[in-house]
């Protein structure tokens, strides 16, 4: 038996110390649990994308039954197999749906969910989710994962919550890596959707790169929870990747302990997007690891006491272990750009107010802070034609029009035609792949990457940019040889500075503003490489 690698030898010993001082300080949270939370056991399932092409759905249930896992996640696109033609798809006819849940009792596996989908830009969002809902009533789903963009919620919620409450259909939000808190989709979720047809798709991991502790968020969460996508991570970083479930730095074991106590009803999908070659024994790894923490005292789980096979708990090692060098602290969450009350910000006296969360004013508004690399998320509403930006790495704010990048924020069409100032340009460079009409008086959200060279521009989670700036080697030049405004290439431009928003005289305002400084690569130390390789599998579950 191998011992636990030193970095997860060092997490346990860190957790031990940290429960003790909870105990000593408040003996109630560890009193005996609930016996119906110690005797409720999760189901599990698998999301198919873990098992995606080359292999078809009917390949996806052969080796879903053969691991002894009795519900599937489909996921759109998937070609379905077994002599069966076409994809896993909500317009699929009467004849192959039932071909398909043919395939499905003969595996002994039942198509319990379908996600995450998203209605592609330039379909009717009103026919997509009701073919949608269609498909799922006739196929007998449990429920769907969804993931409309934030900024469309207040038009695409009314209409799930209709087809929900007419087709019995549960739907949930699934989350991808953003700075919205779960507490964030939990706010909104009751504003919007205040009857509660609407839940929330967790994927554990996803909240672990954004800065969120898992165990801690589905907690938060427990009153909207329809799924969940369980992961165990490397790491609490961006690029972090699955590892088999117990043997990771995202605690596992405390995930699966919040949901028993919780008395979760829903599905634990495995959704293993790490690609390795190892990945039928990792996977199998994750199922025998569920089975023995579902089954385990909930005492046991708190003390991270379920380890994964093949590995021990036990507690010698650790009067000698060392902390190793390490970037296993959890990522910085994003942060609010301004300060309330502006401290952190320079502008003209008096010329920008923030009122109840709501940023407004007449000219630039500069962070004192110098950002090089993040991704930045804030909501913006116009009146209209309106006509700002968002301003990025200057390094001269007094001549940021020559000295900075600038994300366009307007309504309405440009008067000279140019569709490199429509908004989600980058300004006079990068056109978007498309006009998004902005309603005036409607929240938008914008979303931001930059790193290093690259610049990605999302509005409302459809991505309008994506520039390598290193393509603009010319002064005044673009790539596809049109003019723009600057003497200088945009190859050449500084990539670190302060981000200006301009007001366009008060008639566009913001809110939800926030940065996610982008970390430095994990050092490789860092990774509990020994933890990330399983055991031999099942011969059941590795034959491929």
């Amino acid at each position: 038996m191998k011992h636990l690698p030193r970095l997860a030898a060092c997490r346990l010993a860190a957790c031990l110390l940290a429960l003790l001082a909870l105990h000593t300080l408040h003996p109630t949270l560890l009193s005996a649990d609930d016996p119906a939370a110690e005797s409720h056991r999760l189901k599990l399932g698998m999301q198919a994308w873990t098992l995606k092409a080359p292999l078809t759905f009917a390949e996806t249930l052969e080796r879903t039954a053969a691991l002894g896992i009795r519900y599937v996640q489909a996921y759109r696109g998937q070609k379905i197999g077994a002599g069966i033609a076409g994809e896993m798809l909500p317009d699929m006819d009467a004849a192959t749906r039932e071909k398909v849940l043919a395939l499905c009792q003969k595996h002994g596996v039942t198509l319990s969910s379908f996600g995450v989908y998203t209605p592609k830009p330039g379909e009717n969002m009103e026919t997509e989710y009701r073919r949608l809902f269609a498909f799922a009533k006739a196929m007998d789903l449990r429920d769907l994962a969804i993931e409309p963009g934030m900024g469309k919620w207040p038009e695409t919620l009314p209409l799930v919550a209709q087809l929900v409450r007419e087709t019995g259909v549960k739907a949930g939000i699934h989350n991808h890596p953003n700075p919205n808190r779960p507490g964030d989709y939990m706010k909104k979720l009751a504003e919007i959707n205040p009857d509660g047809e609407i839940g929330l798709y967790a994927d554990t991991g996803h909240w672990a790169r954004s800065g969120w502790e898992p165990a801690a968020s589905l907690r938060e969460t427990r009153d909207r929870l329809v799924g969940v996508h369980l992961k165990d991570l490397t790491d609490h970083i961006r690029k972090a990747h699955d590892v088999p479930w117990g043997s990771g730095a995202t605690s596992a074991a405390a995930q699966i302990a919040s949901l028993r106590r919780q008395q979760f009803d829903g599905i634990v999908y495995i959704e293993y997007e790490h690609r390795t070659p190892a990945l039928p024994a990792e996977v199998a790894a994750c199922v025998d690891w569920f089975n023995r923490a579902n089954t385990a005292p909930l005492a046991d789980l708190d003390a991270d006491r379920v380890p994964p096979k093949g590995f021990t708990r036990d507690p010698a090692p650790l009067a000698t272990a060392k902390p190793p060098p390490s970037t296993s602290k959890l990522w910085t969450p994003p942060t609010p750009i301004y300060a309330p009350d502006l401290a952190n910000a320079d502008y003209k006296p008096g010329a920008w107010q923030n009122t109840d969360g709501i940023l407004k004013g007449s000219g630039l508004i500069w962070t004192r802070a110098r950002y090089d690399n993040f991704y930045l998320s804030l909501e913006f509403r116009c009146q209209k034609n309106a006509d700002g930006g968002l301003y990025i790495r200057a390094s001269d704010t007094q001549d940021h029009a020559q000295n900075s990048l600038e994300i366009q924020i307007a309504q309405g069409d440009r008067p000279d035609g140019n569709d490199r100032a429509l908004v989600g340009a980058l300004y006079d460079c990068a056109a978007p792949s498309r006009q998004i009409e902005i309603e005036p008086g409607a929240w938008y959200q914008l979303l931001l990457m930059a790193r290093n060279n690259d610049l990605v521009i999302y509005i409302n989670d459809e991505r309008l940019v994506h520039a390598n700036l290193d393509k603009w080697t010319t002064p005044g030049k673009n790539p596809d040889g049109t003019a723009n405004q600057y003497p200088k290439a945009l190859k050449t431009f500084a990539r670190s500075g302060p981000i200006g928003l301009h007001g366009a005289d008060g008639k566009i305002e913001y809110r939800n503003l926030f940065i996610d400084p982008l970390p430095p690569p994990p050092a490789t130390t860092a990774r509990p490489t020994a933890a990330a390789t399983p055991p031999a599998a099942p011969a059941t579950a590795t034959q491929s």
